[in-house]
């Protein structure tokens, strides 16, 4: 026996009994996701507190969240990086992660979701299906995260559980059923009805109490039970057969064939409570055992093979297979240093070993084995299957690698990283600590992939970018309560991209001679546009007129040319090369020949292009009441909005759906507050990038050529 309580982003951990002989079956590794101000958090604290892994209940508002660990989530009031915590609830094992509501960090729920087998979303009664929670759905989706829902709040004003059902399916495609009834709303919500069981339960402070059905919900609760059999007869031979007889269906077969449902994705059980008032907890606890799965559930693993991308390896839940693990978060600790997240898939690790990581082709050796615990660490000799672990000793291996036995390889799927959308001048306000800045920023991007740093040579200024503004925020303060810098900011600005408008041919020759062996290299390639496929490289040089150890250098003096931009510095996307032709020297052409020749061709074919900026366009959502919706729409137009959609979000309010360019949108959080007197509020995620046009393009030339001078 040892105890076990990791944390995915500050080691956020409590101590729980954990038992290693505990078969996979009874492990649940479940992540809590939703809009930010759902009650994700005070969710998991309730759970904590019920499952006796915490003696009082956390609360966000006051600081003392379990969850919320770092310095700056306690200020603010939010989630910003997942944390994991491990509890135990009717034999069952149950591995939760709580993860950030507010976009800006949607890379901790993305990174969450890809190492997780259930998913519990928690939906506002009160907002229902709101802008994040889409996001997070697809996040779900992409990876196919069997899930359940539970509408928390159910004691607030303007609490509507059957509309947000409604929502989920109109919105989300969820096919969301519930499987319990709501006792009354807001003030008078004082219990819930399990529809499968035919059972009421009343709150009465911590405890519940089972009574007989109200009679006014006993017709509702019969013609829901029965909508729940029709559904699930068209999955289930056995419920079939006896709802065409129309012989009573068990709570037992029901029950089985809602999880069966639910692991295939085919529907979304519904629940509710209010968990600040600490009603409808045990009861979902219940839910995630009986309805979510466990990593024998989701069954084997598939990876392609690192030199076959169209063979695939298949990994079972099992020590007896080979090692198979996915790294998916990293964290740097003042006094152990680097810590490597991972989860294992397959096969046992054990202190000592020695992985391959497929990705960088770098054999990796495991020093430590850690399990967490708050701010402790428990070493560990060995871990397995369902295990997530933290790694010391770990040297080429970031998020998204993935870590196998050396002689059975294979890559796993990697983690989606969205691109960053908003850039910050950074300086160190002492001259002296340019080298810990550095220092401190590249820890922060090893970190955390959403976020970037760079240094740009012919300005000589340190850029950094991330999700938003509230990503950098986090980031500025970070840089001064944890690595103790203090740094001075620029204005945000937008991290354009550039693109080319037109295919274009160029051949270019490269010969140098400084009195030695020259340097000599000649390429001809074409350049095309490659609209959402970024950047792809292609060799049709026949007949050995470029030797084939040289064509690697072209492609890797046009991707370092990529990155450093043409346009105005900022990085080049979507384009195709097709390299065509060239020739070479016997004695003076080189590797470093073949790069600068295949940069110096590219960048004049991508003048010659017609190259055009490309923006940040975001996808916004905000909600109002109906008087302010003309002056709203009249805003986002003038700042070249286009306006998709207008719904009714309740009664005297809608919700303005549209997508706006994010060099529009600083300082739009004021401008809205004085436009609806502080009533109406707004989200906003990164959608795609867009061409600007020809004018505005002048403009930010312009500005940028202007910035450059001060």
């Amino acid at each position: 026996m040892y105890r076990l309580k990791y944390d995915l982003c500050r080691l956020k951990f409590l101590p729980t009994e954990y038992n290693y002989t505990m078969t996979l079956q009874k492990i649940r590794n479940i992540g809590i996701a939703a809009h930010i101000d759902a009650g994700k958090t005070t969710v998991t604290e309730r759970i904590l507190f019920f499952t006796g892994v915490t003696r009082k209940t956390g609360e966000v508002h006051d600081g003392q969240a379990t969850m919320d660990f770092m310095k700056q989530e306690q200020e603010r009031g939010i989630t910003i990086a997942s944390a994991a915590i491990s509890c135990q609830w009717d034999g069952n094992q149950i591995n939760i992660i709580d993860t950030p509501g507010h976009v800006d960090f949607t890379v901790e729920v993305e990174r969450s979701l890809r190492v997780i087998d259930g998913m519990v979303a928690v939906f506002c009664a009160v907002g229902g299906v709101e802008p994040q929670t889409e996001t997070v759905w697809n996040q779900a989706d992409r990876y196919k995260v069997p899930r359940i829902a539970f509408i928390n709040k159910m004691d607030r004003t303007g609490a509507d559980f059957n509309e947000v059902v409604d929502m989920m399916n109109r919105y989300l495609d969820a096919n969301a059923f519930p499987l319990q009834l709501p006792i009354g709303a807001e003030e008078n919500f004082t219990g819930v009805i399990d529809i499968i069981e035919r059972k009421a339960y009343i709150f009465e402070e911590h405890e519940k109490e089972i009574k007989e059905i109200p009679s006014e919900y006993k017709d509702k609760v019969e013609e829901v039970r029965n909508q729940l059999i029709e559904k699930l007869s068209d999955f289930d031979n056995e419920i079939a057969e006896l709802y065409l007889d129309e012989k009573e269906v068990s709570p037992e077969l029901l029950r089985k064939a809602a999880r069966r449902a639910t692991l295939k994705l085919l529907i979304t059980p519904v629940f509710c409570g209010a968990a600040y008032k600490n009603k409808g907890i045990r009861l979902l606890l219940n839910a995630v055992n009986d309805l979510l799965p466990s990593p024998i559930d989701i069954g084997a693993i598939f990876g392609t093979d690192i030199d076959d991308v169209e063979k695939t390896h298949k990994r079972n839940p099992s020590s007896s297979e080979p090692f198979s693990a996915l790294a998916f978060k990293i964290i740097n600790d003042p006094f152990v240093g680097q810590q490597t997240f991972i989860r294992i898939y397959s096969g046992s690790l054990e202190g000592g070993m020695q992985l391959y990581n497929p990705g960088k082709r770098k054999h990796e050796r495991i020093g430590r084995i850690l399990k967490i615990k708050a701010k402790e660490r428990e070493e560990v000799a060995s871990a397995g299957p369902g295990d997530i672990v933290a790694l010391i000793g770990m040297k080429y291996t970031k998020t998204g690698d993935t870590l196998c036995d050396n002689e059975h390889r294979l890559l796993l799927e990697n983690i989606h990283i969205a691109p960053t959308v908003i850039e910050l001048k950074i300086a160190p306000k002492v001259r002296k600590d340019q080298s810990k800045l550095g220092e401190a920023l590249g820890k922060l991007s090893n970190e955390d992939p959403s976020f970037n740093a760079r240094y740009n040579e012919e300005t000589c200024e340190t850029i950094i970018s991330g999700m938003g503004e509230l990503h950098l925020e986090i980031i500025m303060d970070r840089l001064i309560t944890e690595f103790k810098v203090e740094v001075e900011v620029g204005a945000p600005s937008v991290a354009y991209r550039e693109a080319i408008s037109h295919e274009v041919q160029a051949d270019y020759k490269y010969a140098k001679q400084s009195g030695g062996r020259g340097q000599f290299a000649h390429t001809i390639m074409r350049i095309e546009p490659n609209p959402g496929k970024g950047y792809e490289f292609v060799d049709m040089v026949k007949g050995g007129r470029i030797p084939q150890e040289y064509i690697p250098s072209i492609n890797k003096g046009i991707k370092k040319t990529l990155e450093e931009g043409i346009l105005a510095g900022f990085p080049v996307v979507d384009v195709r090369v097709v390299l065509l032709d060239g020739t070479y020297h016997p004695v003076d052409s080189s590797d470093m020949a073949f790069q600068t020749c295949g940069s110096i061709c590219f960048k004049e074919a991508f003048r010659k292009a017609t190259p055009k900026l490309m923006e940040p366009t975001m996808k916004i959502e905000i909600n109002t009441p109906d008087e302010y919706i003309g002056d709203i729409v009249s805003n986002l137009n003038r700042k070249r909005g286009t306006i998709e959609s207008m719904r009714r979000y309740r009664k005297g309010s809608q919700k303005i759906n549209g997508f706006v360019p994010l060099k529009e949108m600083f300082g739009y959080a004021t401008q809205l507050r004085n436009i609806s007197s502080g009533r109406a509020n707004y989200s906003m995620e990164f959608n795609k990038y867009t061409l600007v046009s020809d004018s505005l393009q002048e403009e930010i030339l312009k500005e940028l050529a202007e910035k450059k001078k001060q």
